[in-house]
């Protein structure tokens, strides 16, 4: 952390010197590296912080690598990708796990829809909290027996047969350089294979995404279908401007 503060002292002071006294001072630094490269080691140990301060410089001005004599800039440049990855993967880690469903209720789901054929995972939902056992309906739907009946319509046959009538929207991410995320949207026409619409925002949010929904169909013929995931950005908002416009949400 000294060495830290050492640098950050050496920028301030830096700001009131001449040229001419830096330019002297850079060449004897890079003198003195030289001398002390014929007498260490090739391989050099490099702590936390000499590896903080590389990476940090190196966002800041990327042109600084060209300077590097004892460090390889392939390394720097691993460095900050193995940085980028560490932060991602320790803030997006799991702190706690869904709870799992009791064996008991697993059974009572099942004996439950098929006892009540014409009841669904919305009824049965309310009359397991009625009995005071709290489960997600998602949860009940997974759990419900499975009737049999006439094979249903595959995607393959329904794109095929309504192409004309769908667009699709996919949300993506890209990392930046400086540890941020940005999203990009994606809006197509299935039938006409065009892309309607392609935006790019920090904030996904349930109206942004209606938006460009609207802005992207509101001048063509409304589609009869918007297939897309079960993103938790599409929110109430979203769901309610797709059925104000007519059209008909297929989440996958």
């Amino acid at each position: 952390m000294r060495e830290a503060y050492s640098l950050v002292w050496s920028v301030l002071v830096l700001l009131f010197r001449s040229r001419v006294s830096l330019e002297a001072e850079i060449l004897i630094l890079r003198h003195q590296l030289n001398i002390q490269r014929r007498h260490v080691p090739k391989r050099v140990a490099f702590s936390a912080m000499d590896r903080l301060i590389f990476v940090g410089l190196y966002r800041l001005v990327p042109n600084t690598i060209k300077a590097l004599t004892i460090v390889k800039p392939d390394t720097v440049i691993h460095w900050h990708r193995a940085g980028f990855r560490s932060y991602w993967r320790w803030k997006s880690r799991n702190h706690c796990g869904r709870p799992t469903v009791l064996l008991e209720i697993r059974r009572l789901i099942r004996e439950m829809s098929i006892a009540n054929p014409l009841w669904g995972a919305p009824r049965i939902h309310g009359e397991l909290l009625k009995l005071g056992i709290e489960i997600s309906q998602t949860s009940v739907a997974k759990y419900m027996a499975r009737r049999r009946g006439p094979p249903a319509q595959g995607w393959k046959t329904f794109l095929r047969n309504h192409a004309d009538g769908i667009v699709a929207m996919d949300l993506f991410v890209v990392p930046t350089i400086s540890f941020r995320l940005l999203y990009g949207l994606l809006i197509i026409d299935h039938g006409r294979r065009q892309i309607l619409c392609f935006g790019v925002t920090a904030h996904p949010t349930a109206e942004w995404l209606a938006n460009q929904l609207t802005e992207a169909c509101g001048w063509e013929q409304i589609p009869r279908y918007l297939i897309r995931d079960r993103d938790r950005a599409y929110g109430e908002i979203f769901v309610r401007r797709v059925r104000s416009i007519g059209i008909r949400d297929r989440p996958t």
